[in-house]
């Protein structure tokens, strides 16, 4: 007898798994039959494996009520001091301090019911969101793009998954923030750039050796760790020698690629390019991953800030060490607004953008009621994410909230959905089995989680 829920992967004799068969059952919603859905698939619709992301880290948990889920018919300490405006979807009305953005919203969709139930701090919403886990137990969960690097390996000698500028710093929790392999194991890190992208003297000190070693000697260091590798049952035997061993192999193919160099130099693109993107980290870095993209890395992690203290953010609780919510307006959101917005213009224009999904995030929303400070607290209830390309269909909206903005009224939204659909996207099925440190293997996402069907 078959069971549904098995532990191990189910096929019936068309060929069709045990969370197709589920699926069947919530396609008539969607207005598909199952004949439909094959030849869905058939197109190669449902599934690409040739497809790559970028995330968006807007680390602060931007305001849904101030950005993309407005409320301008509620009371003043609800709605906040900025108006909506119109967009070229015209189901779409986002927030005054993304004119740019509205332009292009024929080409994302936003989700405006994502919530969890997890403590509402920093650490539990980056986790959740890059990885579809909350880590227990001290067991680290990967991040969706080193997943990817994982199952694809690399492209055309670039790392499969590139971070920049810098991974997520302190944000008050003192936990991991979900930008690790996790137990897949550091092999499979993202490469991060850990430098500014905006920066006059910007160079990849890891891609790019030192002045004062020549071509010659790095050969000679290569020769050395020829000669290592002659110890086989050292490095078979010792963790730590075959990881070294591993990561100098990727670094020498960096170093010695020169289309790898040429990806990362921004001086290759015009000044003006450089510009409609905003000379800051966020906006250089949105462009690198851009340039990266095009050149053979499957997967980019942009995040906007490092940490939320003692400078500007998203974090809005209106007095220090965190930021005022006119930061909104003066620098947070004119910062998102350019890079995104040509991000998405760009990635359309040379026709990446629909192999391409790029997913605009923070770990939570902010409270509905401004607080005395003048700001917006943590509230991990409701808040409002941006998908495009990579498949989604534009001009939509997934999901509603309460005439306050407080609560989902239709069609809750969970984090691991959220990285469902990012796996769906790049066709990877959500039955893959990962290696884990435990007994059993662990599937890609929990067994009955599906991708955000209203995307597509």
């Amino acid at each position: 007898m078959y069971r549904i829920d098995a532990e191990k992967k189910v096929h019936f004799c068309d060929g069709l798994s045990r969370r197709d068969f589920l699926h069947a059952g919530s396609m008539g919603l969607l207005g598909l039959t199952m004949s439909s859905y094959y030849a869905l698939k058939a197109e190669g619709r449902t599934s690409n494996e040739d497809r790559n992301a970028i995330f968006l880290f807007l680390v602060g948990g931007p305001s849904q009520l101030d950005t993309f889920d407005m409320k301008p018919d509620a009371p003043a300490e609800i709605r906040g001091p900025y108006k909506p405006i119109k967009t070229n979807s015209p189901d779409i009305q986002i927030s005054e301090i993304f004119p740019r953005t509205a332009k292009h919203a024929d080409k994302f969709s936003i989700i405006r019911s994502m919530h969890h139930k997890a403590a509402g701090v920093h650490d539990t919403g980056h986790q959740m969101m890059q990885t579809g886990r909350l880590f227990l137990n001290g067991l680290e969960q990967p991040h969706a793009g080193c997943v990817l690097g994982y199952l694809r390996g690399t492209k055309n000698d670039m790392p499969p998954h590139v971070m920049m500028p810098t991974p997520i710093g302190p944000t008050g929790g003192n936990m991991p923030h979900g930008q690790s392999a996790g137990f897949l194991g550091k092999k499979f890190d993202p490469f991060v750039l850990n430098a500014d992208p905006s920066a006059p003297d910007f160079e990849v000190p890891d891609l790019l050796p030192p002045d004062y070693i020549s071509s010659v000697r790095i050969d000679r260091r290569k020769n050395l760790r020829n000669l290592v590798d002659e110890s086989v049952e050292y490095f078979e035997s010792n963790l730590d020698a075959k990881l070294l061993d591993e990561s100098f192999n990727q670094a020498y193919t960096l170093m010695s690629s020169a289309a790898a160099r040429e990806a990362f130099d921004l001086s290759q693109e015009p000044e003006k390019v450089r510009e409609k993107y905003g000379m800051n980290k966020f906006g250089q870095s949105c462009l690198l991953s851009r340039r990266l993209i095009e050149r053979g890395v499957r997967f980019c992690t942009v995040n906007m800030f490092e940490t939320v203290f003692n400078e500007i953010t998203w974090d809005i609780h209106g007095s220090a060490p965190f930021s005022p919510i006119e930061c909104y307006s003066d620098l947070v959101g004119p910062m998102f607004d350019k890079a995104y917005s040509s991000l998405l213009e760009d990635l359309h224009q040379t026709g990446l953008l629909d192999s391409t999904m790029v997913v605009a995030m923070g770990e939570f929303g902010r409270t509905p009621k401004i607080n005395p400070a003048g700001g917006r607290d943590h509230w991990p209830q409701v808040w409002s994410v941006l998908a495009a390309g990579g498949g989604v269909q534009g001009g939509r909206v997934v999901g509603k909230t309460d005439e306050i903005g407080a609560y989902p009224v239709e069609r809750p939204t969970l984090p691991n959905e959220l990285v469902a659909s990012v796996y769906h996207s790049l066709g990877i099925d959500l039955e893959t089995e990962l290696p884990s440190p435990g007994s059993r293997p662990v599937p890609v996402v929990d067994f009955g989680v599906e991708p955000i069907w209203e995307l597509f």
